[in-house]
């Protein structure tokens, strides 16, 4: 299962960050077979909560491109979206995450070098922003690394301030 996520909190060429979401995930459907979309989510800004909220989903996608390579296609996705990296956390017109590519593991080597994306994202099995568009379209995903399920890693987390959007 190769799992996607993302978000955006700023509008970009009179698109809110609804419409971005959603035409991410377009775009990704042009060089990928999206197999499922979860809903839109609303949830407070991270680490600045006065920063507008993100707007967020997840997908299932089905691809033949290497993690390197689906890795840069987001990148150029987040690109024809506006997407400027400039510090860390920072308010953002669109962020794709590559969550999981199937069950590989691959860390951050120590230098701090990676030799591919780290694989599952880190940090994923606490951020109730991704667990919970991840659970809807994918409850039983188990996280290669500690075998808890999607649905359970958002049961023990602090899923505050998350709401379907209607």
């Amino acid at each position: 299962m190769i799992l996607i996520a993302a978000g955006s909190n700023l509008h970009f060429c009179g698109l809110d960050s609804q419409d971005i979401v959603l035409r991410a995930f377009q775009a990704l459907g042009r060089v990928s077979h999206l197999k499922r979309v979860s809903s839109l989510y609303e949830t407070p800004a991270w680490p600045d909560p006065a920063d507008p909220p993100f707007v967020n989903a997840a997908a299932e996608i089905e691809t033949d491109m290497s993690p390197e390579a689906l890795l840069a296609a987001l990148h150029a996705i987040e690109a024809g979206f506006g997407r400027r990296r400039s510090e860390r956390n920072a308010p953002r017109t669109l962020d794709l995450d590559l969550l999981a590519y199937h069950d590989l593991v691959r860390a951050e080597d120590g230098g701090g070098a990676e030799e591919g994306p780290v694989l599952p994202h880190p940090r994923l099995q606490v951020r109730a922003f991704v667990l919970a568009p991840l659970a809807e379209i994918a409850p039983e995903w188990r996280h290669p690394v500690s075998g808890e399920t999607a649905a359970a890693l958002l049961q023990a987390a602090d899923a505050a301030g998350v709401r379907k959007i209607a």
